[in-house]
């Protein structure tokens, strides 16, 4: 079978898909090492999409491993994976029926809290939103993209001196699109909430919050484009004809160890050093700037359902290790309290799994104390496809944890 295998995948061009028809995701669980080094071989003859590990280096036994299979040798992998006796579950059975159900319409003329924006319509939203609110809302240009589009960036709150400021950011992931749907609806909330929520009027008294609603512009127009399930930048390679990089492999924090590859081929590539890419550069230089301010550092991606702090690329608790994981417990009790969404919490290495050049972990070590990262809804039964239809009810219920976290450093920090 390893024969046929083979000569199935020398038959694929190894070009970016643009149409899934018959791709699957499978989620399995390696018993042992065996199961672990099956999975290696298939991953080293035909190029699996891992969606949780995100890469092959994080799998481990024991810990669930969902993966995207490209049709053609979907039922050769699914063979040689019962074969052995591992568990196996088919998540998604036809990915692109998946990618076109996610929207409900394709007709996208009018910004929407509650469906998928594209890049053009975010830049206009927040333009609109910051002209329609200026003593609450207003919008900076903190950087350009490595194709020249401009990262914005939202400054929401109240005028004041000397304020404490949270810092959040949405669409590290290109594919991740619940992620800027959730930071869209964030400033949504504070706009509508001021004066007559006085939890949120007071956050918004005594906070700023900075909210980037898109930081891998590049990379979420060509989910838009090209191909739905991209995950990096779109920076070009010198000397290699893969293109990007992970941004959230890209930060100085033990930045290309665990975790992520020195392969601009790979997914988890962590870039020719810390900090190469424009956008990852444009988020730390702002941040950088405004250290002495800044308090909280909350990065949303997806999915699994998960709250993690610090730390990623190395199996040790932070010295604040009490204080966040208490404070992460009772964030995910109060998201949990509207519509009963079970997350995990705790520090990433250990939760999820190893990890090294992300920004959490680099927030941390530069001095943010509160820093977190969210992996926002589902487990798995949609992964990177979340529908249009849980777009309120994820944003909801997350907002209940990011106030809860906000007032915490409003009173504490």
């Amino acid at each position: 079978m390893w024969s046929t295998l083979i000569l199935v995948c020398f038959a694929v061009v190894s070009a970016e898909l643009q149409d899934f028809h018959g791709d699957k995701v499978f989620r399995v669980v390696p018993q042992n090492t065996e199961h672990v080094e099956l999975l290696k071989n298939i991953a080293s003859y035909i190029q699996l999409d891992f969606w949780v590990p995100d890469s092959l280096t994080s799998i481990e036994q024991g810990k669930q491993v969902d993966f995207r299979v490209e049709s053609v040798v979907s039922y050769d992998v699914q063979a040689l994976i019962r074969h052995s006796g591992m568990p196996l579950q088919i998540l998604i059975d036809d990915v692109q029926l998946a990618v076109g159900k996610q929207q409900d319409s394709n007709i996208r003329s009018v910004h929407s809290y509650e469906k998928y924006n594209d890049l053009d319509t975010i830049y206009a939203w927040s333009a609109n939103i910051a002209a329609q609110n200026p003593t609450l809302v207003s919008r900076s240009q903190i950087g350009t993209s490595f194709e020249g589009r401009p990262i914005y960036l939202l400054k929401v709150g109240k005028s004041g001196l000397n304020k404490k400021a949270i810092f959040i950011d949405c669409g590290f992931h290109a594919r991740e699109w619940i992620t800027p749907a959730f930071c869209q609806w964030f400033v949504k909330e504070a706009v509508n909430s001021y004066g007559s929520d006085a939890q949120f009027t007071n956050l918004l008294d005594n906070l700023d919050f900075y909210v980037l609603p898109v930081l891998n512009v590049d990379g979420y127009v060509y989910t838009w484009t090209t191909n739905r399930l991209w995950r990096k930048t779109r920076s070009i390679n010198r000397n290699d004809k893969c293109v990007g990089t992970d941004p959230n492999r890209n930060f100085a924090a033990a930045w290309c160890t665990a975790g992520s590859s020195s392969s601009p081929c790979s997914d988890v590539y962590c870039g020719s050093a810390p900090e190469s890419e424009s956008e990852t550069r444009a988020l730390a230089d702002f941040i950088r700037s405004n250290l002495s301010s800044i308090k909280g550092y909350l990065t949303i991606h997806s999915y699994s359902q998960m709250l993690l702090y610090p730390y990623s690329y190395q199996n040790i608790l932070p010295n604040d290790y009490t204080e966040l994981d208490t404070l992460a417990k009772s964030a995910v009790e109060k998201l949990a309290s509207l519509y009963g969404t079970a997350y995990t919490y705790g520090p990433g290495g250990k939760t999820i799994y190893l990890s090294s050049g992300c920004s959490d972990d680099w927030a941390y070590d530069v001095g943010i104390k509160y820093s977190y990262t969210f992996e926002l809804r589902d487990l798995g039964t949609y992964g990177f496809l979340l529908p249009e239809s849980q777009i309120k009810d994820t944003c909801e219920e997350t907002m209940l944890a990011v106030k809860h976290i906000a007032d915490h450093i409003l009173n504490s920090a």
